[in-house]
This record gives C-alpha cells, sequence and structure tokens, in this order.
C-alpha cells in the first residue's frame, strides 16, 4: 500500500519520542528513532503516568502490563509538612473511580524498554546525532553523524535543550530558570507504601513507591543556578535529615553516585506554534515545564498520541495540515499546563516562615471538591481531536 511508504524520522529516543514512533508505527508509518546516546541509558528515575497519560497510550493499543507487571497505584496528593503532619491526603481509589484508574508508577527505563521492544526491528538508532533538518522537493533531509535520511515527516523529541527548536524559532527567548534545583535518585526497596511529597521552607522532599519494589526519591531545594555540593549525601541530610520518617531513613540508603541532580527550568514563552514545515515538536523540545504538576512526561506522551492520529491518514502532500492541526490541538493545553505548573512551583518553594504557615493553612482549608477540579483538566483533559479533511 503507498501509505506503508510514508517515512518519519523522530529525533531523540526518550519518553516521548517512542511513543511517538510506535504510535506512527501502529498507524502505517515507517519510523526511524535518531537517538544521539551510544546505548539506553544506564541511570533514571521514576515516572508517574497520570490518567490522561495512560488512556493516551490505551488509544495505541500499548499494553503496560509487560513493564508495570504488579504495579503499585501512584496515591494523588498525600502533601505533609515536615514534622510529618499531613496538609492533604492521598485519594488513589477515587481517581480510579473518577478516571477510570489510579496513576501508575514506575522507572523510566523500564518504561522506555518497553516501548522500544514494541518497535520493528533495527527502528532505533543509537549514536546518531542530528545536526540539521531541511526541507526539499515537497521532503525532509534529516542531517545526521551517520548520514542523510528522507522523510515525509520528523518529531522533534530532542528534549529541553532542542537544538531543532533553537535553530527554527531563533528570536524565541529559551529557558526560564526556576530558581530550584532538583536531585533524584532510587533506591532498591523499602518499607514506603503511598506517594508522598513534603513541603518545608524552600524545600520539597517526595517519595514514591515503583511498580518493581524499588521507591523512586526525588527533593529540591531553592539555590542559586549551577549550585552542585561536594558531598550529595551530606547535602541531603543536612536538609531534610530532621524531616519526619521514612525520610532519614531513606536517605542513610542512597548511593551519591547514582543521585541525579539537574537545575528545573521551563520555556520562558510560548512556541508561536508546535511545527514548522515538516517538523512538529513534541514534549520538553515543545514545551518544556517544571514538575511541579507531575505532567511533563505525561503531556510527551499526549502529544505523541496526537500527532499520530492526526497524520495517520496524511499522503505526503498533507503532512503540512496535519501538522497544523497539531498546533491547534496541542498548544493552548500545553501553555496552560506550563504556566501552571510555574505558579505550583512558586508558591511550593516559599520560604519565608509568615508565607509559609499561610500557605499550609490555605491547603489544609481547600474544600476536597475543589482539589477535584483542578485535577479534571489534568486527569481527564486528554481527547483525540478531530482530524483536518483530507
Amino acid at each position: 500500500m503507498p501509505e506503508l511508504a510514508r517515512h518519519a524520522v523522530v529525533v531523540g529516543g526518550g519518553i516521548g519520542g517512542l511513543t511517538a514512533a510506535l504510535a506512527l508505527h501502529r498507524r502505517g508509518w515507517r519510523v526511524t528513532v535518531c537517538e544521539r546516546a551510544d546505548g539506553p541509558a544506564v541511570l533514571g528515575a521514576g515516572i508517574v503516568l497520570a490518567p490522561n497519560a495512560l488512556h493516551a497510550l490505551e488509544t495505541i493499543g500499548f499494553d503496560l502490563a509487560d513493564a508495570a507487571g504488579a504495579a503499585v497505584p501512584a496515591a494523588i496528593g498525600g502533601l505533609r509538612r515536615p514534622d510529618g503532619r499531613r496538609l492533604t491526603r492521598a485519594a488513589t481509589a477515587a481517581a480510579a473511580a473518577r478516571y477510570g484508574r489510579p496513576p501508575l508508577a514506575l522507572h523510566r527505563s523500564t518504561l522506555a524498554a518497553s516501548l522500544a521492544a514494541a518497535l520493528p526491528e533495527g527502528a532505533l538508532v543509537y549514536g546518531s546525532a542530528v545536526t540539521a533538518v531541511e526541507e526539499t522537493r515537497g521532503r525532509a533531509v534529516v542531517r545526521t553523524c551517520a548520514g542523510d535520511l528522507g522523510a515525509d515527516v520528523v518529531v522533534a523529541a530532542d528534549g529541553i535543550h532542542s537544538t531543532l527548536r533553537r535553530r527554527h524559532f531563533p528570536d524565541h527567548p529559551g529557558l526560564h530558570h526556576s530558581g530550584e534545583t532538583a536531585w533524584r535518585t532510587v533506591l532498591p526497596g523499602g518499607a514506603v507504601t503511598e506517594a508522598c511529597e513534603t513541603w518545608g521552607r524552600g524545600e520539597r522532599f517526595g517519595t514514591v513507591p515503583l511498580a518493581d519494589g524499588r521507591v523512586y526519591l526525588y527533593a529540591t531545594a531553592v539555590v542559586p543556578r549551577g549550585y552542585r555540593p561536594a558531598d550529595v549525601r551530606a547535602e541531603l541530610l543536612r536538609r531534610y535529615g530532621a524531616w519526619h520518617d521514612p525520610i532519614p531513613a531513606l536517605l542513610d540508603g542512597i548511593d551519591p553516585a547514582a543521585v541525579l541532580q539537574h537545575d528545573l527550568y521551563d520555556l520562558a514563552a510560548p512556541l508561536p506554534r508546535l511545527h514548522d514545515g515538516r517538523i512538529g515538536w513534541i514534549g520538553d523540545a515543545a514545551h518544556a515545564m517544571t514538575p511541579n504538576l507531575g505532567q511533563g512526561g505525561c503531556q510527551a506522551i499526549e502529544d505523541a498520541v496526537v500527532l499520530a492520529h492526526l497524520l495517520e491518514r496524511a499522503d505526503r502532500a498533507g503532512v503540512p495540515a496535519a501538522l497544523a492541526a497539531y498546533t491547534r490541538a496541542r498548544l493552548t493545553r500545553t501553555d496552560v499546563l506550563r504556566v501552571r505548573s510555574r505558579r505550583a512551583g512558586r508558591v511550593a518553594s516559599l520560604s519565608h516562615p509568615l508565607a509559609v504557615a499561610a500557605r499550609d493553612l490555605a491547603i489544609r482549608a481547600t474544600p476536597a471538591r475543589a482539589t477535584r477540579r483542578a485535577v479534571d483538566d489534568l486527569f481527564g483533559g486528554f481527547a483525540l481531536p478531530a482530524r483536518p479533511p483530507a
């Protein structure tokens, strides 16, 4: 069939890129994923797939059973103070009833491996850095360190520091530093049975039990950009070692060499559009957001599924119209969440004692129905758009 000749090149082999490749493959496209790394990531952290992301994966027939196994649902909410006093309680059962299923927590490498295994043999090419994308005679030419590739569409999933975004939107202001840094690691196991986040003064600490029995830990602090402590364990113990159980015991068990630290950024402003020519941007490359809503990876999955849906029936001539429809479908939703995540981070990272006390009081006083409404747009906001006319 002529449609089978259509070729999509995906730039980046992260969660968004792999999802896009799988979604396109299952909609009749030949796919090539160009990943600049020489192989799968050795280190990594956890990811919580919210109901919206799980629903998106279901629409492409991707079964997480092999990746997740006897998965541990990730509780929603569960905020505490450093002394252990609860500000909110988890609502996993309510989420299952309201959104069809609870969130699911697993290791990023586990999810990535499962997505990659579902692709055709040879579709994922490691050590293939993309240097440029050009368009000629109605097709894209993808320049890589290993040679050129012809493509009918290019999916830019090259991350928060997207080279393709900078090249094609040179007037965009780029990234905005949130004022925080984050440490992330995964422990072999522990007694953590619920996802919990603790808010202090300019500091946060979170725990998430993963499907395979491991525990994902993360912590944030308001520090200058580029701050890197010489002794990671000592730094974390100094900041969080006196917080409620089981945080001190968990910190005692970390391997400093396995702790990832990244300053937190988001996109300073929305892109004017999520496509240019035959390129469509997804995930952090399109709308980098801080992790305060837990929606970065989830929105990348939504992007990928929506893009493949709109491209399913597009022949080569119809690709530009499908990409324009993708921008219309995704730009507003993702930018609203980018801004909302930034605002949530500002509240969570307050450090003045009076401001922190007022924040905690406001959280405790917020009615449950208001909290449910706040997450409805997140967890219930995914839907496949209508395709443009052929």
